[in-house]
């Protein structure tokens, strides 16, 4: 057999082995993990002193997303070529819907936009914000065409992104029936504008009002309720971006309930608390929900070591300094979202793993095998296996990189991390066989990513998932 590429003495790392092993690439694909591999014609990467892992899916993006009065910086460009230089292989953006229109309008402008800039693989879930009768009907259609996830809002009235609880039940129902997976951003609506006039009304319009306006009881029982609602729907559910202690006790009760719940948290509330809303630029760190406090954290870190927690993503959602001036005098304006999709595995890695919070495995649970599993894209993707995609990272424990906005790649003018120095870092990225990152410079080319047609959510795969929670 002839490779393109052999990998040599690394050590490949996936969700459950770690083992010293060749890996071989023929085009596009994975074709031969072993001992020995023949090097004839083949590029050869020696990947001594240095880890192999599945390309990272990050199942959480907002590239050129339309939001409070202004458009995300990073378009899908620029934002995949962010995710490349930090290990991702694939994304998974929200396509907005507008007021008015189909689904099948939605997923069509959003490949308009999409098809043509990513530099690597993408997908698509889709945000409903304007239901009716003939929106329910399409989800079939929808799921029939690989969009298999759908996002809701529990939160953002103003914005016109909330849906009440019975157009959530009734979003769920139809889910249920087909195989969909229902992503819920879970914040209480009522107890947050309460919150936040009664700041505005004091005078206090600083960001830290924005975080003490999103205490943790407003995801707590925002989850709580999403559960029960998902419970008496039968359909299976994931809260994106989880922040608090609450919420991530509340998911583990539900998991040990047998009911299908998942959770993903993104890398700020990772590394970062709630004291950043008091620093000068406090305002580059306003994102929903807020970063919480320590206690939060640590919650965290300890859901995603037992399992209960299933996923990293970013929540990559980015805006430059001027962009969060529109909120100079009132908090409110400020537009929520920060960058991250560069750096989930080194975050995860650095503050992790290090730590001796998770192991190798568990880091690649998060970032990759969960949700190729979650999101119908395994065994393609997800993994290191013959057959598998070619999505590959090389990954050098023992580089240090200082994350600075110079040594980043998203188009905003700052790094919320850029007092923060990681250790272990990818130094290789490939997408599809292709090598699209190399020691920080993107190699790629514009237009290489294509769209990928997701795969039903099946019990089986989240019955799986679930298990190790329940250990």
């Amino acid at each position: 057999m002839k490779f393109d590429v052999v990998f040599q003495n690394g050590t490949l790392v996936t969700a459950t082995e770690t083992i010293d092993a060749d890996l071989g690439i023929s085009g596009e694909k994975i074709t031969a993990i072993g001992q020995n591999l023949p090097k004839e014609g083949a590029k050869i990467i020696n990947a001594r002193g240095k880890y192999l892992l599945p390309g990272g899916i990050d199942a959480h993006t907002h590239m050129e997303f339309p939001f409070m009065a202004t458009t995300s910086a990073d378009d899908f460009e620029s934002g995949t070529t962010a995710a490349a230089c930090g290990g991702i292989t694939t994304i998974i953006d929200f396509a907005l819907q507008k007021s008015g229109e189909t689904l099948e309008q939605t997923a069509k402008a959003w490949r308009k936009k999409a098809d043509g800039k990513v530099v690597i693989d993408y997908g698509l879930h889709m945000i409903i914000r304007d239901l009716n009768d003939r929106v329910l009907a399409e989800m079939k259609e929808m799921i029939g065409q690989g969009i298999t996830s759908f996002k809701l809002f529990m939160t953002y009235r103003k914005e016109g992104l909330l849906l009440d609880d019975g157009a959530i039940f009734r979003v769920m129902e139809e889910a249920a029936q087909h195989h969909g997976l229902i992503g819920l951003h879970c914040e209480n609506n009522d107890l947050i504008e309460c919150l936040m006039s009664r700041y505005l009304k004091e005078g206090r319009k600083e960001p830290k009002y924005f975080a003490r306006s999103k205490p943790p009881v407003v995801e707590g029982e925002a989850v709580h309720r999403a559960i029960r609602l998902a419970e008496y729907s039968g359909c299976p559910m994931y809260v994106v971006h989880m922040s608090t202690e609450m919420g991530a006790e509340t998911i583990c009760e539900a998991q040990h309930s047998h009911l299908p719940v998942y959770a993903e948290t993104c890398p700020h509330y990772l590394v970062f608390t709630d004291d950043v809303y008091n620093r000068p630029d406090g305002a580059n760190f306003v994102m929903s929900p807020p970063i919480k406090k320590r206690e939060d954290q640590e919650a965290l870190w300890k859901g995603l070591a037992k399992g209960e927690i299933k996923t990293v993503g970013s929540d990559h959602c980015c805006f430059t300094s001027e962009q969060k001036k529109l909120g100079k005098e009132d908090f409110t304006k400020i537009p929520n979202g920060v960058a991250g999709t560069e750096l989930i595995i080194p975050v995860l890695y650095h503050f992790g793993v290090s730590k001796n919070r998770i192991t190798l495995n568990q880091m690649v649970q998060a970032s990759s095998y969960n949700p190729a599993r979650l999101f119908g894209l395994y065994p393609k993707k997800g993994t290191l296996a013959v057959g598998s995609d070619a999505d590959i990272v090389v990954f050098d424990p023992e580089k240090e990189i200082r994350l600075t906005r110079e040594n980043l790649h998203s188009k905003i003018d700052h790094s919320i991390y850029e007092a923060h120095t990681v250790k272990g870092y990818p130094v290789m990225t490939f997408s599809r066989g292709k090598l699209v990152q190399e020691n920080g410079k993107f190699t790629g080319e514009k237009g290489h990513g294509k769209y990928q047609v997701r795969n039903p959510f099946k019990e089986s795969e989240g019955k799986q998932l679930l298990a190790p929670a329940l250990v």
